[in-house]
């Protein structure tokens, strides 16, 4: 696991197959498609940020995009657009911006189960 300290300034584009941790300032481009990327809460990323998955703790200001899924914890704070299959947003994150969820290719869709009739009773349809 890669790991930028919270001293690190790095201005340029980042990409690799390895997980990384960014406790530091990034500003560029991150390019982790086969790993996980988190953001620290010390973290704060300028960026366009595309990885398999994407834990934000710090700040991100950018549009992220989670191939696999994108988790925003309590702390962390996105100002961009954020693309993935499964999104979790923890109480008092913050995420200005519009957001994307899409099923993978091939996934079958869930139905949603019968809603009560006005009397309280579910009825199926025979």
């Amino acid at each position: 696991m890669a790991n930028i300290g919270k001293s690190i300034t790095i201005k340029g584009d980042l990409s690799g197959d390895e997980d990384m941790v960014i406790e530091g300032n990034v500003e560029g481009k991150v390019e982790l498609p086969n790993a996980e990327l988190t953001i620290g809460q010390n973290g704060k990323v300028v960026a366009e940020i595309n990885a398999k998955s994407v834990v934000i703790v710090g700040k991100v200001q950018g549009n992220v995009n989670g191939a696999e899924r994108v988790e925003v914890q309590a702390t962390g704070v996105v100002d961009g657009d954020v693309t993935a299959p499964k999104l979790t947003v923890a109480e008092g994150a913050v995420v200005n911006g519009s957001i994307h969820m899409s099923r993978k290719e091939g996934a079958a869709a869930t139905p949603a189960p019968p809603r009560p009739q006005a009397g309280g009773e579910v009825r199926k349809a025979v």
